[in-house]
Order: structure tokens, then sequence, then C-alpha cells
């Protein structure tokens, strides 16, 4: 059994943060009851269910919000559980009339999880936005790329993931660990905009220190410095470089063969050499094949991982040995993270169909085979 088995959230189906947060509460051992729309919804990418992997793991009942009876029907799920996770703009969820005051006068020791990208306050906080445009507002996406070029996009990691599941997922287990101390529930507000910023901690200090050059592109870790750095090979591949400390960096030198470079050995934190050092190496880089410079620099300190393919990471000798990806029916996935001594994570199971566990869902609320018929022809549920 999971770390969170016997506790119940209910995800109010959405976008991005909602749905992974959900799939890490369900892979934890929580009971995860999705409650998704009787109507097509636009929510961004379609594709074939099976490889929605986020929405490994839940029970599906599928409910009219727009009706009485379909919000009376979630208000009488949320009675039994132990917090609700949304992803609503914000004020959506009262119009419903199924905000946090409403929510919480039916059981005062839920806790209400509520994912924004701009948060519940403020002037931007009923725009639409994505991940792009709460790591540009918070300084992330200046801070990626390489020098004299536009900034890169990292992936929707930070935002959605980083600074929204992740924020709000930790949220939940803390109110949810209150909640069991003091009997009351309360509401968690997560923002991408607030998660985003707080995964820019170290680089606002270094900011304000003035150790940290705000030209993208510069800095001992962004990609400026020779030693923390990506490379490409003979073969056209790439690897990664990161000996930031000297002893790790020696090393590197000493395995590629620049060990009696005097500039490089004496000089590796003069900035303004950087650019020039980059090319140095990068020549000798160039010489030499992936698989060679694997032979080469695998298994030593010199902070080297050749840069894969997402769809060559299940396969490579270290994530085959720690088991970090799973084939869950016929999906290679990722496992579940982190891990437990005692209370193991495990996936429950695939994505389910919308409305997939409508019936026993409402069987469980008490409802009679003729009720739920009854439901089901007013469209209530589907």
């Amino acid at each position: 059994m999971g770390a969170l088995d016997g506790v119940t959230i209910v995800e109010i189906a959405a976008i991005g943060p909602v749905p992974f947060c959900g799939m890490l509460l369900s892979d934890m051992g929580a009971t995860v009851i999705r409650i998704d729309r009787t109507e097509s919804s636009d929510l961004g990418l379609q594709f074939d269910a099976r490889f929605h992997i986020a929405n490994r793991g839940r029970k599906s009942i599928a409910v009219n919000l727009k009706s009485k009876e379909g919000v009376e029907t979630v208000l009488a799920l949320l009675e039994r559980a132990d917090a609700v996770i949304e992803g609503f703009r914000p004020g959506v969820m009262e119009r419903l009339g199924l905000g946090p005051d409403v929510c919480l006068a039916r059981n005062k020791k839920l806790v209400y999880g509520r994912m924004t990208g701009w948060g519940q306050s403020g002037p931007l906080a009923n725009v639409a936005g994505h991940d792009i445009n709460y790591i540009a507002l918070t300084g992330v996406l200046h801070s990626v790329g390489e020098r004299g070029r536009a900034p890169g996009v990292p992936l929707n990691l930070i935002g959605d993931y980083g600074g929204g599941a992740l924020y709000l997922c930790v949220g939940m287990l803390a109110g949810l660990l209150e909640a069991h101390r003091s009997g009351q529930g309360q509401v968690v507000d997560a923002a991408m905009v607030d998660g985003s910023a707080s995964l820019m901690t170290l680089f606002t200090g270094m900011v304000a220190a003035g150790v940290w050059n705000e030209e993208r592109g510069t800095n001992a870790i962004d990609a400026g410095s020779h030693f923390y750095n990506v490379y490409e090979t003979a073969d056209g591949e790439f690897v990664s470089i990161g000996c930031i400390e000297r002893k790790f960096y020696l090393q590197f030198l000493d395995l590629i063969g620049l060990s009696n470079d005097k500039d490089l050995v004496a000089h590796q934190m003069d900035k303004e050499r950087w650019p020039e050092f980059v090319e140095r190496i990068a020549k000798v880089m160039r010489g030499k094949t992936l698989a060679q410079w694997c032979a080469i620099l695998q298994n030593t300190d010199v902070c080297f991982a050749p840069v894969l393919r997402p769809s060559e990471v299940p396969n490579h000798p270290h994530v085959v040995a720690r088991e970090t990806f799973v084939n869950h029916a016929g999906v290679v996935q990722p496992a579940p993270a982190p891990r437990f001594s005692r209370t193991a994570s495990a996936i429950q199971g695939p994505p389910v169909d919308i409305g997939q566990h409508t019936d026993e869902i409402l069987r469980g609320l008490g409802l009679s085979a003729d009720r739920i018929a009854s439901l089901r022809k007013e469209g209530t549920v589907a």
C-alpha cells in the first residue's frame, strides 16, 4: 500500500499541472476520482488516451457541472473526500456552486487545492496564459538560451510541472498533514507564476549579489563556460559536461588530452576567455563519436552524460538498472517517483476513459440503479 492509501482526492478535469499532480498523488496510493465533463471540450493537445500517461491511476465520473443535480453529485463526493484539486480561472468554481466556502461548509476537513497560472488575485488573474508566459514574467525564460540569441523555450517543464504541479502537490500533502492534526481543511493557492519565481530563488540571490550576469550564455552554468556545456561529437550527437569543481575539471582535461594546455589549466574561471576555451574543447570533442566519448568519460568523475533522445532514455543501462521506466498496460512510461522504503508507490491503472467509473462511483454514494439511470437520462452524468 502506498503512503497515501486511504486518502480520497477529487480531481476536477483540467490540463497541464492538475492531472500531473493527480498522477503523483495516485502513484503514492491515493484514490483519485476525476470529474470529467459530459460534453466535449477543448483541453489542448488531443491524442490516443492510452498515451495520456499523466491520467493514469484514476477513476472517472462524467458530470454535467452546469446542472444543479450535477453540482450536488460533486458535493456529495466532496463530503466523503479528503481533498479536491481544480485548475479553473479564479471565480469559475464559485460560479458553478463549488467554491471553497460551499465545499468547506459541507466538509470542514477538506483540503481545497487551486491551480492557476497567475494566481487567485492580481491584475492578470483572469487573463489566459500558458507555461511560456508565466516563466517569461518570472525571469526564467530570459535566463535560458545562448549568448546573442533569443531565449530558448525549455518545454513546459518549469511553469506547468515544476512551478505548478509539484508545488500544488507539496501544498496538498502539507494541507492533508495539517488537517489530520487540526481537523480543519483550508485552501491551497498554487500559482505557476509563484512556483516559477520560487524555483528562481538561487538566481534571484545571485543577481542581487552581483555575481550573475543577466546576459544569457555568459555564466558558469548557463552554457557560458567551457566546463558546463554541451558539445557536438564526430557523428553529430551531443554530450553534456558539468565539471565545475576543480578536481573534476582537471580530470576532464586529462581524459580528453588537454592536460598540457596551460591556459585551460590555469584560467578555468577567467570569464573573458570562456568563449575561446569553449571553441578549443569543442574542436577536440568533434574528433570522436558519441560511443567513443562514452567509453572514455562514462563512470568517471568528470560529470558527463550523453544527450539522449526521449526514445533512447528507457534503454540506457543506468535507467534500466534503476527501473526508472516500466511497461504498464503496453505503454513504456516513467515509474512512480520518489521511492519509499516501506510504503511503495505503484501505478494504480492505465489512463481511463471519460466516465468509465460513473456507475461504480454513484453506487458508492448509495444511489440505486433506477436513480443512476434517471441521472443518465437527464444528462446529469454520462
